[in-house]
C-alpha cells in the first residue's frame, strides 16, 4: 500500500528501543491517577516529555488538555491526528501491582494510562521518522472523557481545530477480553450514544406500620423502574440496539420508616438520533404517569451525553489493511459494535475517524472487565499500540 517498505521495520525497531521507557511512563500514570477535570499533574508529566523532545504544544486546552504537532517535510500539505484520553475513575484499586495507585479511591481502571503512554511512544517514533513523510501529525491528549460534557467537546470549544482541522483522526481503546497482539475495528457506527437519567419520586413519608397515611415513593419508584424497561422490550425497533439501566436507587428510610422521596439514576444508550429523542420523551412520560398512578410525583432530568461514535468506512478499511501489514493477517479482527460510549464521537463528527480496539489480555490471564478494581494489562500491548498508531499516521502522510 505504500512505496517505502522500510517504514514498518523502522517503526518496529524504534518501538522496541523505547519500549521499556514507555512502560515506565505507563506505570507512572497508573501510580498517580487523577479524576476528570483534575488531571493537572498528569498534564505536567506529559508536557515534560514533550519538552524533552523539543516539540511545540499548547496546554490547558478544554481543561488540562494538550495538543501539538510533529512536523515532517512540507508541513502544510496535510495533517493527521492521534488522540489519547487522560482521566482516571473513582475506584479503589485492589491489585497487587508494585505501581498500584497511591491516590486512594482513584484508579486507571479504563486503560487511559495505556492510551497516554502509547501516544507518547508514538510521538517519539514519529519524531524520529519525520523526514519520511510530508505534512504533520497532530497529537491530542484529552481530559475528562469519563465525565459529561466530556473533554473532547471542551477542547473543540477552546478552538483546537480552528486553524487546522486534520484530514484523519485515529484513536484506540484497550480491550481486556481481547488477547494482546490483536486489534479490532468496525466500520460505521461502533459505539453507542449515551444519556444520563436522573429521576426523583416524591411521595409522603411516615411510619411503615401506617402505610395508608403515606404516599409510598419506594413502591412508586419500583413500578417506575419496571415500567421503564418497556422502552427497550416493547418500544425499540429490534434492529436498533438500545439499552436502558438504572444503576442507583436510593430511598433513605429505615425498617419502620417510609421516606419522603426516592432518587434514581441510570443510562439510555442507542445508535439512532431520532430514536434517542423519542427515548427521552418516553422516559419522561412513563416515569411521570406511573408515579402519578400511585399518587406520587416524578421529576425527570436527562443529561444529554455523547453521540454515537462513527468510524468512516473508507478510512477504517484503510486502517484494517494497514493493520494486517503491520501485525499479520490473523491479528486483525472485525468486531461488533459496543454499547459502551466515548466522547471521541465529537471528534469523529469533525473529520474522518477510525476508533479501534487494542487487546491487552495476556495468555493465561483471567478476563477482567473495564471499570473494575482489579483491572490489569499485558504491557506488551503498549508496543503494538504505539507502533500501529505511528504506522497509521506515517502511512497516511507518505506521498503515494
Amino acid at each position: 500500500m505504500i512505496k517505502d517498505k522500510t517504514i514498518k521495520e523502522d517503526i518496529k525497531k524504534i518501538a522496541e528501543k523505547y519500549f521499556n521507557e514507555i512502560v515506565e511512563y505507563r506505570r507512572h500514570f497508573h501510580k498517580y491517577p487523577e479524576l476528570s477535570n483534575f488531571e493537572e499533574n498528569t498534564s505536567k508529566f506529559i508536557c515534560s516529555k514533550l519538552d524533552e523532545l523539543g516539540l511545540e504544544y499548547k496546554n490547558n486546552v478544554g481543561g488540562y488538555g494538550i495538543y501539538g504537532f510533529v512536523e515532517g517535510k512540507n508541513p502544510q500539505k496535510d495533517c493527521v491526528a492521534l488522540r489519547a484520553d487522560m482521566d482516571a475513575l473513582p475506584i479503589k484499586e485492589e491489585t497487587d501491582l508494585e505501581f498500584k495507585s497511591v491516590n486512594n479511591g482513584v484508579m486507571h481502571a479504563c486503560g487511559h494510562d495505556l492510551h497516554m503512554s502509547s501516544l507518547l511512544g508514538a510521538i517519539k517514533i514519529i519524531n524520529e521518522l519525520k523526514d519520511k513523510f510530508e505534512g504533520k501529525v497532530m497529537f491530542i491528549f484529552q481530559p475528562s472523557e469519563e465525565t459529561y460534557p466530556g473533554g473532547a467537546l471542551k477542547m473543540l470549544r477552546d478552538g483546537i481545530f480552528e486553524k487546522i482541522t486534520p484530514s484523519k483522526i485515529f484513536a484506540f481503546h484497550s480491550t481486556p477480553e481481547m488477547y494482546s497482539g490483536y486489534i479490532g475495528m468496525k466500520e460505521g457506527k461502533c459505539m453507542a450514544s449515551t444519556d444520563e437519567i436522573y429521576i426523583d419520586i416524591n411521595g409522603r413519608g411516615g411510619h411503615g406500620a401506617t402505610p395508608d397515611l403515606n404516599i409510598d415513593p419506594i413502591l412508586a419508584a419500583s413500578h417506575v423502574v419496571i415500567a421503564l424497561q418497556s422502552i427497550v422490550s416493547r418500544n425499540a425497533n429490534p434492529t436498533t440496539p438500545t439499552t436502558f439501566s438504572i444503576g442507583k436507587f436510593i430511598g433513605e428510610g429505615r425498617t419502620n420508616i417510609i421516606p419522603n422521596s426516592v432518587h434514581m439514576e441510570g443510562i439510555i444508550r442507542t445508535f439512532d438520533e431520532d430514536w434517542r429523542k423519542e427515548c427521552h420523551r418516553l422516559i419522561e412520560n412513563i416515569a411521570t404517569q406511573t408515579a402519578k398512578a400511585f399518587s406520587a410525583e416524578a421529576k425527570v432530568f436527562i443529561d444529554h451525553g455523547y453521540p454515537y461514535v462513527y468510524n468512516n468506512p473508507e478510512l477504517t478499511k484503510y486502517a484494517f489493511e494497514l493493520s494486517k501489514e503491520y501485525l499479520g493477517e490473523d491479528k486483525v479482527l472485525n468486531i461488533d459494535a459496543r454499547m459502551t460510549a466515548e466522547d471521541f464521537s465529537y471528534f469523529s463528527q469533525k473529520a474522518p475517524s477510525c476508533y479501534f480496539r487494542v487487546g491487552t489480555r495476556k495468555e493465561g490471564m483471567p478476563i477482567t472487565n473495564l471499570h473494575t478494581s482489579v483491572l490489569d494489562i499485558d504491557e506488551e500491548a503498549i508496543k503494538n499500540a504505539m507502533g500501529i498508531m505511528s504506522y497509521f499516521a506515517i502511512c497516511s502522510l507518505i506521498a503515494k
